[in-house]
């Protein structure tokens, strides 16, 4: 079994073990689904896991977490409907730990936008979704994998303090599950 892991950043990818396929995709839904399509179509994984940094949009959530649920909290899906297309904005993913993943375009450090965002998800990033997505389209199955970096408030400010502390969380589960 061949798994590929991605991650929006080296930064956060930091500890991940020797000798696994590694792509970085840069931040953002684009970016992140984009680099993952380039490499499914270069690895031809078996499985994909998504690690990287989350902000908890609940109190009391702290550590790595599976979510069951991505979906894309900065789409229009309603309207999108309404005009007689598709919209996807929610991906189920199998054997999660019943979290929801809210990813989205925007950096979310402003306490109202947290709360509004938590009446949905429990953890909200930039990539998961995307990831997700594109795993799906492309036929194969993913993993995501996220740490609490901060509260979705001001404290996001402080991820570059973090970040390592959330990577070595990161490579540890990996050295620990894959």
């Amino acid at each position: 079994m061949t798994t590929l892991v991605v991650a929006a950043l080296a930064s956060e990818a930091a500890y991940v073990p020797a000798g696994i396929p590694l792509a970085i995709t840069g931040i953002g839904k684009v970016e992140a689904a984009s680099a993952t399509a380039l490499a499914i179509s270069r690895h031809a994984p078996s499985r994909i896991v998504n690690i990287g940094t989350a902000g908890a949009l609940r109190s009391g959530l702290r550590g790595i977490h599976l979510p069951s649920l991505a979906v894309n909290h900065d789409l229009d899906a309603p309207s999108i409907r309404a005009l007689g297309a598709e919209a996807i904005d929610e991906i189920a993913i199998e054997d999660g730990d019943g979290t929801v993943l809210a990813t989205g375009d925007r950096f979310v450090s402003d306490p109202m936008v947290r709360d509004v965002l938590a009446q949905r998800a429990s953890l909200v990033d930039m990539e998961g979704f995307a990831v997700a997505r594109t795993a799906a389209v492309m036929d194969v199955p993913v993993r995501l994998v996220k740490v609490v970096s901060d509260a979705a408030d001001e404290s996001a400010l402080e991820w570059p303090q973090v970040v390592d502390r959330c990577a070595r969380q990161l490579g540890d589960w990996l050295r620990t599950n894959l």
